[in-house]
């Protein structure tokens, strides 16, 4: 395909999707209003996100996002055929969402990484080790975020679960053998995660800085999609070196934070990262002062097994002060059994009204911002 042609197709992309996004009137309405009169089922849909499995989103998906129970959608690669294929499916699922309660967009993102973490083709085509280890490793990183926005704005998405901010503490680790982390230099992570958040943050998508407070000390065993993960890491090593990175992030204005599984006893002895408020409230919003969005890691992950149903997750997740909840086992039913047991949770009292509505206000002024 030549570069003219491939610019003649995203303009007609584009336009398609403008169809979709002309209703935005209604979002005029004040984010306050808007959340009071929703039904304890809809408001704790403002905190998932939803997948599905194969090329055509089912019926039950659209249902839930038209009866306003759902935040957004993750994308994988087998959801993607084609740029023309998933930018159809993103017009279906927003006319759903033209159909619901919620005057919000809904948030529609992937994956692109770089290098092997990709889920549309395209950029970015380096790794964050390539551009961690090339000459001008903070400009690279900077193209690397305008591709990865222009490629996933291109075809209607509006986040992106990127960049990783990990640092790597031995070649070949967890994190490092898909060449996911830029650096086991903190401060090579904090000027390229900088970069990349920039760049891609003008193009209007999202970017989601993760896994907070650090995945860089696993070793390859470690993976807590599989299993549950301690890292032994001291206070001090914590601070100077795996959150080193995200007070450069939180300057930059970056959308999201995605918390990890694992359990860090200098933090929390008991609770994996994203169900500790020690870890959320604590060092990421108390120490570091981030006031963005909180995202979960996948709510289905390994690490978790001992913590039951995927809805008493979710509810443990979100009582720690965990904004969205991602459902990624691409079953719609699992999204749809969060938002019961999170509805259930603020009906009965045992998550806090205040709080649970300070969390969907957090997400919707987000999808109010991405449009």
């Amino acid at each position: 395909m030549t570069e003219e042609s491939g610019l003649d197709r995203r303009d007609a992309l584009k336009t398609l999707l403008a169809l979709g996004a002309a209703a935005p009137l209604a979002w005029t309405r004040t984010l306050p209003a808007q959340a009071a009169g929703l039904t304890s089922q809809q408001l704790a849909g403002q905190r998932v996100i939803y997948s599905y499995s194969g090329l055509t989103p089912p019926s039950a998906l659209l249902q839930q996002i038209s009866a306003g129970q759902a935040a957004g959608v993750i994308f994988f690669g087998g959801n993607i055929s084609s740029e023309t294929q998933i930018a159809s499916v993103i017009q279906q699922l927003r006319q759903a969402q033209q159909q619901s309660p919620v005057a919000s967009p809904l948030l529609l993102m992937t994956d692109q990484e770089g290098g092997e973490v990709r889920r549309l083709p395209g950029a970015p085509t380096m790794s964050e080790k390539q551009i961690g280890a090339s000459k001008k490793p903070v400009s690279a990183a900077s193209s690397a975020g305008t591709g990865a926005g222009q490629n996933l704005a291109g075809v209607g998405m509006n986040v992106n679960l990127a960049p990783v901010l990990d640092v790597y503490y031995k070649s070949g680790n967890f994190i490092d053998q898909f060449q996911r982390s830029y650096s086991s230099n903190a401060s090579v992570v904090a000027s390229c995660g900088m970069a990349f958040i920039t760049a891609q943050q003008k193009t209007g998508v999202a970017a989601t800085a993760k896994h907070f407070p650090g995945l860089g000390s696993a070793t390859t065993s470690q993976n807590t999609d599989v299993r549950p993960v301690t890292l032994n890491v001291s206070l001090s090593g914590l601070r100077s070196k795996d959150e080193a990175p995200y007070p450069a992030a939180i300057a930059a204005g970056v959308k999201l934070i995605m918390t990890s599984w694992a359990v860090y006893p200098a933090l929390d002895a008991r609770h994996p990262a994203g169900m500790s408020s020690a870890v959320i409230q604590g060092e990421l919003r108390g120490r570091l002062h981030y006031r963005g969005v909180t995202v979960t890691d996948a709510i289905e992950a390994g690490a978790l097994a001992a913590f039951g149903s995927f809805g008493n997750r979710a509810v443990l997740a979100a009582r720690a002060g965990m904004d969205l909840l991602l459902c990624s086992a691409q079953n719609p039913g699992q999204g749809q059994a969060v938002v019961t047991a999170l509805s259930s949770a603020l009906d009965k009292g045992q998550l806090n009204r205040p709080a649970f509505s300070t969390a969907v206000q957090r997400v919707t002024a987000l999808r109010h911002g991405l449009h």
